[in-house]
């Protein structure tokens, strides 16, 4: 059975660093797409970045380009996702999601994800 498990929230300042793990367990090999996705209280949630094993696409939302990175550990199947120069409006669930198989251009779609993580709260507050 395919497991997400996501870590390394908390609360920060604004201006401040995170760095979120997704580590993948269970039945998952060959090529796959992991996708991050956040939910803040009363918004509907939103993808933000994504990065696929296939073709090594990655995707970013607008507003968090050039502030966070995507980066992947293919022995380790983790998934990393630093956030640098955080703001108040990051506060958020965040979650990360796989889709197996060849993914060409990775897409910031939660409907094509099927396996999700608990998720891991992010608090940005002076």
């Amino acid at each position: 059975q395919l497991q997400l498990v996501e870590s390394g929230g908390g609360l920060v300042q604004p201006g401040g660093s995170l760095r979120l793990s997704c580590a993948a367990s269970g039945l998952i090999s060959g090529y796959y797409a992991i996708g991050w996705f956040r939910q803040a209280p009363g918004k509907e949630r939103e993808g933000i970045s994504c990065i696929s094993t296939g073709d090594g696409s990655i995707a970013y939302e607008d507003s968090v380009k050039g502030r966070f990175t995507i980066s992947r550990d293919s022995v380790k199947k983790t998934v990393y996702l630093q956030l640098n120069s955080l703001k108040p409006e990051d506060t958020a669930v965040y979650y990360c999601a796989v889709r197996t198989g060849f993914v060409w251009g990775c897409r910031l779609r939660g409907s094509e994800y099927p396996d999700w993580g608990q998720g891991t709260q992010v608090m940005v507050s002076s």
